[in-house]
């Protein structure tokens, strides 16, 4: 750059300062425009630390990422993580409307849902409701599932309310697809099917119901005794060692679509 070019360029960054504000060097004009409100810090707090014998005690509402079903014995969310990258099977003896809110509640976790059933009329109401298939459930008949095409990005949860005595599917889990079996009641398929899933929920059943789920899964006593006299909406959900109660508790909008809470169908 020349002189005269040098000396117009200082005249001009002079003549762009406002009238009466000193003239100032690049640094000293960014803090003076931070001063003055342009490219606001934001407020200035402390550092927040805590102990290392508390650090136990911060914990998050919620413990996984997954499909919330209801809250605990201490009003804490709990949820099932239904979109794996292995195969994840879930038994529920229970009634539909528990089994149709796990669907509504995992299709709006962005998962797929298709479901096999046997009576397609009880879940049209919430085909319609979704858009008539087109927002992430589909319904087919017993044995008509086809392939999902399944991946990180669009998990699916197959649900099968194939009655008593489900036949074997013809599409299983797998990487990012989880399956629902529904139960009504305990059948002679039950044993095989609580055997062989990650995840076993028990809903209200007969006193002879109980007992013998008892003997397949070796719930204590206490627990024996309690499924015949839980309330709608409460379900016992079991893996591995590891059981919980959890109420399912439904939105306004669940219950506009489903109703209310029931075990009976």
């Amino acid at each position: 750059m020349t002189p005269t070019n040098t000396r117009t360029a200082r005249t001009t960054r002079a003549a762009a300062a406002a009238p009466g504000e000193p003239q100032t060097s690049g640094d000293g004009r960014a803090r003076e425009l931070l001063r003055r409100g342009f490219g606001l810090l934001g407020p200035r707090h402390g550092r927040h630390s805590v102990p290392l014998d508390q650090l136990d005690a911060l914990a998050l509402p919620i413990g996984d990422d997954g499909v919330v079903v209801g809250v605990d014995a201490e009003g804490r969310p709990a949820v099932l993580g239904l979109n794996r990258p292995t195969p994840y099977d879930v038994v529920l003896i229970g009634g539909l409307w528990t089994a149709q809110v796990i669907a509504l509640r995992a299709a709006a976790t962005g998962a797929r849902v298709a479901v096999e059933t046997g009576r397609p009329q009880a879940w049209m109401q919430m085909v319609h409701a979704m858009g008539g298939g087109q927002n992430g459930l589909a319904v087919y008949d017993v044995g008509r599932v086809p392939p999902q095409g399944t991946s990180a990005g669009t998990p699916v949860l197959v649900v099968r309310d194939c009655g008593m005595r489900p036949p074997r599917g013809r599409v299983v889990s797998g990487p990012w697809q989880s399956v629902l079996t529904l139960l009504p009641y305990l059948s002679p398929l039950a044993p095989r099917l609580v055997r062989q899933a990650r995840l076993v929920g028990v809903q209200r059943i007969s006193p002879d119901e109980a007992a013998e789920l008892g003997r397949t899964m070796a719930l204590p006593r206490a627990e024996v005794e309690a499924l015949p006299t839980l309330s709608d909406g409460l379900t016992l959900w079991c893996a591995d060692r590891d059981r919980q109660y959890v109420l399912t508790q439904p939105t306004d909008a669940e219950i506009g679509l489903l109703g209310m809470p029931r075990r009976m169908d």
